[in-house]
């Protein structure tokens, strides 16, 4: 069945379906229940399921993922809410020092099957510590899979594939696509957790983000063909591990691949994808790998986000700097 839904509304069917499928599945966050979350994804969820598996917890978020690591280790699997990006470091200690450890401490004896729900990312224009991009901190620990959906379907899928993982998966979401709407599938199963997706085939470069920046590399891509340019699109959706199949395919098709992303560029994921193609596709390569990101700076008040972000203009400012090598 097909239905039209925002990415929230998939989120919640996908969480929906792993609660009705799985009675080891637990929900828990700040304000999950009666109101369904700041953004509403688990609404209804409580009232549906019960206060014993749709938890409302302490504001305490390294008590949230502590508890969720018993639970684990009691046979359960938590699905865990962050209410933003900025408020999930007071459980980093827990996240990377003992969440990420625990089955390689152990030998692959225990298992860590806790999904780590983040809204991240701009557009919101939010205020301090609701607008970050956290992802490259999670990426650099080894333990834990890192995940981002950029539409509907994926995004319903995927949270079901992430629950189902035996292993830790931070699950971001792009707060700004939250009210989205694309075609949701609900019985045929999108492309595994960690592979990366062709979304617009081209010939001339090959453009490459994930969850919101893929929205907005589709524009540049469309204003760009106006120009007389053909630009391929790529999804990564899985940030740990990273599908370089495609990516690497298309750059040996296009030559030219410029990344995007809303974190600063300092020590990022597009630093590491940059690398690793250029170590992998040097050969195929007419310009070095471009990178486009937020600037090295602490994410700007609301006033200055649209200035702070990347957006189509400066996708295609690097689109043309790679073409006039």
């Amino acid at each position: 069945m097909t239905e039209n839904l925002p990415i929230s509304r998939a989120l919640n069917a996908g969480l929906r379906r792993a609660l009705e499928t799985d009675d080891r599945v637990l929900l828990m966050g700040e304000d999950i229940g009666p109101l369904g979350g700041v953004f509403r994804v688990t609404e209804g969820l409580q009232k549906d399921f019960g206060p014993r598996r749709v938890i409302d917890s302490p504001l305490a978020e390294s008590g949230i993922v502590g508890t969720a690591i018993g639970l684990a280790m009691g046979g359960f699997k938590p699905v865990l809410e962050i209410q933003f990006d900025g408020f999930v470091f007071p459980a980093f200690d827990q996240i990377t020092s003992q969440l990420a450890k625990i089955t390689n401490r152990h030998e692959g004896g225990v298992r860590m099957p806790v999904v780590i729900r983040i809204p991240y990312g701009g557009h919101i224009g939010a205020v301090e510590h609701h607008q970050e991009s956290p992802e490259a901190y999670f990426t650099h620990t080894p333990g834990l899979r890192v995940v981002s959906p950029s539409n509907a379907n994926d995004a319903y899928w995927m949270m079901q594939q992430a629950i189902a993982s035996l292993d830790p998966v931070i699950f971001l979401e792009p707060k700004a696509k939250y009210w989205q709407k694309g075609e949701v599938d609900t019985e045929a199963p999108a492309l595994p957790l960690h592979a990366s997706r062709i979304v617009r085939r081209g010939t001339d470069v090959t453009l490459v983000g994930h969850g919101a920046m893929v929205t907005t590399l589709l524009q540049a891509a469309a204003l760009a063909e106006s120009e007389g340019t053909s630009c391929e699109v790529i999804d990564l959706r899985s940030l740990s591990p990273v599908d370089y199949g495609p990516l690497l395919d298309s750059v040996r098709r296009t030559g030219r691949m410029v990344y995007a992303q809303e974190a600063p560029g300092f020590t990022s994921l597009g630093s590491e994808i940059a690398a690793t193609v250029m170590e992998r596709a040097f050969f195929a390569l007419e310009a070095p790998v471009l990178r486009v990101s937020g600037f090295d700076v602490p994410f700007p008040p609301a006033k200055l986000e649209g200035t702070y972000l990347p957006d189509a203009d400066r996708i295609l400012e690097a689109v043309d700097r790679s073409l006039a090598y």
